[in-house]
């Protein structure tokens, strides 16, 4: 028994589950689908079935179906519940809600009602594959899935150009390949990018290479199971140093060095570490 029973609240509380290995289910997770008055899920019969594997038993609650298209009705009932005293736990079939996933209307409602909410943090697609990535994570963009129109992805592309974040996506492995084209395409085949696929899971695998060559890999290729595509920032663009400094020297009216550095990196699409140097030279000559 990996699981602690204790009397919860009433409130909403969103459980993370596990993408792909079962073990990776955390133990305040499991907590609190042991000690739910009522069990919301994406995909009751997921829900179901984690529960059996790590061996919490339901003891005659209810597991309720709560996604993408549950109406207004199903989030009143839940909210409902909740005001009168019940502990609500939200499961999606993988990975944490609202991310990607439902559960955005139904924490708005009970947040809009006063009542409390909750999150169990745990496995998440988007974390995971910017850990494995190899490209920089102190700042990222996750955009979740474009659309399924080709004009209107290279459309939303385009808008993502000049972002200095590595940007996250979730693709169907039907459409990859045709996603990786758009990319190239619109963005350059010179940015680093990485394709994720099954992570957690018994055929994990991990591509890295530039947008041209991971278009050229996948385009011909069939591929099964979960996707996630990640593009590194936008590269330095031609930027005079008078540019650099008279930025600096503006936002460091207000800022520390680090944070008018952090600020005017991103403004510029330019490393920080080059700009924080050029600030730190600032702060001395002052």
């Amino acid at each position: 028994m990996n699981y602690i029973t204790k009397p919860l609240s009433a409130g909403l509380y969103f459980v993370a589950t596990p993408i792909g290995s079962a073990r990776d289910m955390t133990l305040r997770g499991l907590d609190i689908l042991a000690s739910a008055d009522l069990i919301a899920a994406e995909d009751t019969r997921t829900a179901r079935k984690l529960m059996e594997i790590h061996g919490v038993p339901l003891n005659g609650r209810k597991v309720v179906a709560f996604h993408d298209h549950s109406g207004d009705g199903a989030v009143a009932r839940l909210v409902a519940d909740i005001k009168s005293g019940v502990s609500v736990a939200y499961v999606s079939e993988a990975g944490t809600p609202l991310i990607a996933d439902p559960g955005y209307e139904l924490g708005r409602a009970v947040i809009a009602e006063g009542l409390p909410v909750t999150s169990a943090p745990g496995a998440s697609a988007v974390l995971a594959a910017l850990t494995v990535s190899g490209l920089a994570t102190d700042r990222f963009a996750f955009v979740g899935f474009l659309p399924a129109s080709k004009k209107q992805r290279e459309t939303e592309i385009a808008g993502l150009r000049d972002v200095p974040f590595t940007l996250v996506f979730y693709e169907s492995p039907k459409r990859v390949g045709e996603m990786l084209g758009n990319l190239r395409d619109v963005l350059g085949g010179q940015r680093e990018a990485v394709v994720c696929r099954e992570l957690t899971k018994k055929f994990e695998e991990v591509t890295r290479g530039t947008l041209a060559e991971l278009a050229d890999a996948f385009a011909a290729r069939s591929v099964k199971g979960e996707i996630v595509v990640l593009v590194g920032r936008a590269g330095a663009v031609d930027v005079a140093n008078d540019d650099i400094t008279g930025a600096l020297r503006e936002a460091m009216k207000t800022m520390r060095v680090k944070d008018a550095a952090t600020v005017v990196s991103g403004a510029l699409g330019l490393p920080r570490r080059q700009v924080y140097q050029i600030a730190l030279g600032l702060g001395e000559d002052d």
